[in-house]
């Protein structure tokens, strides 16, 4: 049977709509799309993943620090510039000059973005990615000059294989130097070489993995939807589809994981209520203190997964803020535990408005989750091992 677009469309809203009273139905839909359309079985087999440069109009560049696990990742626009959107759902957001993406804001578009790892510091990239496009005569015309509108979000890796150095400027320029189209690097470059997960019960003795960056397209008829995610998740990476999981907290007999989920069930810790209890007890003005002036340290704090999700079909900013919204929930599937207090989960959706389609914005959110949790995993598949760090290669793909 051979499905159109439009009846695809259908099919999508139809099966949401079923899946609220019948889960069994909100199944059906993905059991039925690979076998319809033979790109999304290719997603799903890791055949051919593609990359979000599959997208018309945007080029990746990575810059990668040799002195230490960190860098940052660079998307340019091309001279049109991409109408953009964000969702952020974690409490703890590091960004840059994300308010123009707001729906109210009369920017309809941007011409950069970068994610970066050094926590907030890491938000120096955006400046020189900005300078680089200015040089290019690249950004909105404005005034009596040129404004390169570049945004940008961190992750914090500071801590593994040391503080410093954090990526700077001229990290940000390096990475927007080298942006270009085609295959993209995954793994331990760009924002995702200081980048690890599983990290949810590190204060009990349990050790997580490594992670990086993952991407992956797909393709129906002429839209092409693509996704990169850098995973520095506290939460385990599993394959929803089966329950497996990818990498995590790694068991101290080194024969398998602990899953999360279970173990906060059964064995809840409770180091963080037990301080804040205890200081207020003793002292209780600390009532006013901030979590970080406390003496209770909280394992989530220094957690984050960032990335972009691209569209060549045509939506306006309103409409990329509800797929990217849709989108979200993508990573949502792959990643548990999600959107903690200390998480600053930001992530990004653009349209390069390249191609017209009647596809509309509950298909294209639909398929972006797809395409975005599918990114989450290859941020774990492709990861390499650093020291106390190992990677699923080394670890997962070892177990019997």
């Amino acid at each position: 049977m051979s499905m159109t677009r439009r009846e695809l469309g259908r099919a999508v809203v139809a099966s949401v709509g079923m899946g609220i009273a019948s889960p069994k139905a909100a199944r059906g839909l993905l059991d039925l799309t690979p076998r319809e359309f033979p790109e999304l079985r290719a997603l799903q087999e890791d055949e051919n993943p593609g990359s979000i440069t599959d997208v018309d109009g945007i080029q990746v560049g990575h810059f990668t620090d040799t002195r230490r696990p960190t860098g940052c990742t660079a998307f340019l626009f091309g001279s049109e510039g991409a109408a953009t959107a964000v969702d952020f759902d974690g409490s703890a957001p590091g960004t840059y000059q994300v308010s123009l993406l707001q729906p109210v804001s009369f920017v309809q578009e941007i011409w950069g973005l970068v994610l970066s790892g050094g926590s907030s510091f890491g938000l120096a990239t955006a400046p020189g990615v900005a300078k680089f496009l200015e040089e290019q005569g690249v950004g909105l015309k404005f005034g009596i000059g040129l404004v390169p509108l570049v945004c940008g979000a961190i992750i914090y890796d500071l801590g593994i294989g040391g503080v410093t150095p954090r990526p700077d400027f001229d990290a940000g320029y390096k990475a927007a130097q080298a942006a270009k189209s085609g295959a993209v690097q995954e793994g331990n470059v760009g924002a995702g070489a200081g980048a690890t997960v599983g990290k949810m019960l590190y204060l009990e003795g349990i050790g997580g993995m490594k992670a990086g960056i993952g991407t992956c397209s797909m393709r129906i008829g002429d839209v092409v939807i693509g996704a990169l995610m850098v995973c520095n998740a506290v939460g385990q990476i599993q394959d929803w589809r089966n329950g497996k999981i990818i990498a995590g907290a790694r068991r101290k007999d080194g024969k398998g994981f602990i899953n999360i989920p279970d173990e906060l069930q059964k064995n809840p810790p409770r180091w963080k209520r037990t301080a804040q209890i205890s200081n207020q007890n003793d002292n209780p003005s600390a009532s006013l203190r901030t979590n970080s002036q406390q003496s209770g340290e909280d394992p989530v704090l220094g957690s984050t997964t960032i990335g972009l999700v691209a569209t060549n079909a045509t939506f306006t900013k309103v409409e990329m803020t509800k797929i990217t919204m849709m989108a979200n929930c993508g990573a949502a599937r792959a990643i548990n535990p999600y959107h903690t207090p200390g998480d600053g989960d930001t992530l990004f959706g653009c349209s390069t408005r390249k191609v017209k389609s009647d596809l509309d914005v509950s298909v294209i959110g639909s398929l972006a989750a797809e395409v975005v949790a599918h990114a989450v995993l290859r941020s774990a598949t492709q990861a390499t091992s650093i020291e106390n760090w190992p990677a699923y290669r080394d670890y997962t793909a070892k177990l019997t």
